[in-house]
């Protein structure tokens, strides 16, 4: 059945694809962040374990709602590791760093799914995808703040 949500198809398409790079963001920074809940050590590892957890618990909750927006537009949500690595601008992890790196390298992997997320908006904008925008909203309002608490930890 055709789609008419008010938005042209080449509109959404264009829109599902960011928001591809974006589940690709999200699901990376999941994988890393819990690679880091499961491997941290030294003095932080209570608080980092369970604030790593927390985390990622919250990424695995985001990757189903961007990937419903992008099924809601019309188009398949990328789901496999292949199609993550080519999509995502962050890179997997190759070692396993100390407290301090792990927490330096999330705060870049959340950084990194801020501005994927806010080069989105000029095409939701564009054709008025509020729920798009939204989305987008909450997303880089949590990883802005998470990114924020993160450095504080460096402090």
């Amino acid at each position: 059945m055709e789609i008419d949500i008010g938005i042209s198809e080449s509109n959404r398409k264009d829109i599902a694809h960011g928001l591809s790079r974006l589940l690709a963001d999200s699901y990376t920074l999941y994988l890393k962040t819990h690679n880091f809940h499961w491997n941290v050590t030294g003095p932080m590892f209570q608080t980092l374990h369970i604030m790593f957890e927390e985390h990622y618990q919250e990424l695995a909750e985001a990757v189903d709602v961007i990937a419903e927006r992008i099924r809601a537009l019309g188009f398949p949500a990328p789901g496999t590791y292949s199609q993550f690595v080519e999509l995502s601008s962050i890179k997997e992890e190759q070692d396993i760093p100390d407290a301090k790196g792990m927490i330096r390298r999330a705060v870049e992997g959340h950084e990194s799914v801020v501005r994927t997320a806010r080069s989105l908006f000029p095409a939701a904008e564009e054709v008025s995808d509020e729920a798009t925008a939204d989305l987008l909203t909450q997303r880089i309002q949590l990883h802005e703040k998470t990114a924020w608490m993160l450095r504080s930890l460096l402090e």
